[in-house]
């Protein structure tokens, strides 16, 4: 069993995004099998791209406000929201407002 605290993960700066960063919280290196789980932080103004992947997402955002960019909407999510984006949908997360937007992001592990 592995239990830790996030701020005990270093920050990796998003090399597409814009004002973000990412906290991969369980991985392969922890010996998960199955899943990932990753925790972003969007800074105000802050976004990522607009993209897709292969592989759906679960998104639990945690603290702030924040957009989801959808192909057919956009949903304002805040502290307690979540999501599913289902695989090959195009999506983006964004930061309009003044505080972070801090979320989970579960993915399969490929």
């Amino acid at each position: 069993m592995i239990v830790r605290k996030v701020d005990e993960i270093e920050a990796q700066e998003m090399s597409e995004a814009q004002n973000a960063t990412i906290k991969i919280l369980i991985g392969e290196k922890e010996g998960a099998l199955n899943f990932i789980m990753r925790y972003f932080c969007i800074n105000p103004k802050g976004s990522t791209p607009y993209h897709s992947h292969d592989w759906e997402h679960e998104i639990f955002i945690l603290k702030g406000k924040g957009v989801i960019r959808g192909e057919n909407a956009l949903y304002t999510v805040e502290a307690g929201s979540f999501a599913y984006i289902p695989p090959n949908e195009k999506h983006s997360f964004e930061n309009p407002f003044d505080e972070p937007l801090e979320f989970l992001c579960i993915i399969p592990k490929w």
